[in-house]
């Protein structure tokens, strides 16, 4: 008997999520995928004719789980604000049949923040105890969600240009991180920081790389701006750098294409990613020098956290 195909909106994920673990179903992802039990090719971009838009494909599969999927992220034109949502189908490779259609949504900003999470829990030193959070929007948010409980934090410092003491925004903040600083510019808020966690969806830098301590980790998200970096491509020739997936995301993270194109720098020079990181089958930092993360959102990452979604609505 096929079993029927779940169909859960915004507002149903928005329900389950809580109910999951987001950063462990992260962890045991990058686990599969470093032990070669995850295939992850790579995203493809579909133009739609008459310049009408585009819709972005993240594909995934993860024999160890049984399910296999796609994230749609589709970039509607209309004659006013464009139209842009993303909806993941998850299936099985057990019986071939779909298990799930989800809105994809919220889950894709927590699997973006639960990724760089498992980054900075690998990469960071167990001593750290001073956080730079660059961005204070959902993204941020759930980046600190995930990451206040890995390390003892000392002091954690948030700073956003459009960020004021005594708004909404600063009192949510204060909400969850009681003893979180607004920094008065993001140099400030990254001197001597132990991480720094770029969450904002800038298409050029938003900290110079030359303020920073010189062991730091810093962590760089991707957003739809064109060749999108967060940091000067020349600050890779200067850091160990690490990424999501090291098959994939040289060629797409616009920072390591400027890096590649503008300052020497190649994907040779990658020193892992989180699989190999996962499965220890590549060197973690010394710490003498910085290191940059970089990820760029992995349709394993999807269905992964699809799956979790699932199983939560099936209990």
């Amino acid at each position: 008997m096929t079993t029927p195909l779940i169909t859960l909106d915004a507002s149903a994920v928005a329900g389950l999520l809580p109910q999951i673990n987001v950063l462990q179903e992260m962890r045991q992802l990058f686990t599969g995928l470093g032990s070669a039990q995850a295939v992850q090719p790579p995203q493809t971009l579909t133009l739609l004719p008459e310049d009408k838009g585009d819709f972005i494909t993240y594909m995934g599969a993860d024999t160890n789980a049984g399910v296999f999927g796609a994230k749609l992220s589709p970039y509607i034109v209309t004659d006013a604000k464009p139209i842009i949502t993303a909806w993941t189908v998850l299936m099985s490779s057990n019986t071939g049949q779909p298990l799930c259609l989800c809105d994809a949504g919220a889950s894709t900003t927590e699997r973006t923040a639960a990724t760089t999470a498992l980054a900075v829990d690998l990469l960071a030193s167990k001593d750290a105890q001073t956080i730079a959070i660059i961005g204070s929007g959902p993204v941020a948010l759930a980046h600190w969600g995930h990451v206040q409980g890995l390390l003892p934090w000392q002091q954690v410092r948030i700073y956003s240009p459009n960020l004021k003491t005594g708004s909404d925004a600063w009192a949510q903040w204060q909400s969850i991180c009681p003893n979180a600083v607004l920094a008065e510019s993001a140099d400030a808020a990254v001197k001597d920081a132990d991480v720094v966690m770029l969450c904002t969806s800038s298409g050029t830098p938003v900290v110079d790389h030359t303020k920073l301590k010189s062991n730091a980790v810093v962590t760089s998200i991707s957003t739809n701006v064109h060749r999108a970096h967060e940091v000067d491509p020349a600050f890779l020739k200067d850091a160990q750098v690490y990424c999501d997936y090291r098959a994939t995301t040289p060629t797409t993270a616009g920072d390591m294409v400027l890096a590649t194109q503008d300052h020497g720098w190649t994907a040779d020079d990658l020193c892992g990613d989180l699989g190999e990181l996962s499965v220890g089958a590549c060197p973690p930092p010394d710490d003498d020098r910085p290191v940059f993360f970089r990820s760029v959102g992995l349709g394993l990452e999807d269905i992964a956290i699809a799956h979790a979604i699932y199983r939560a609505a099936c209990a």
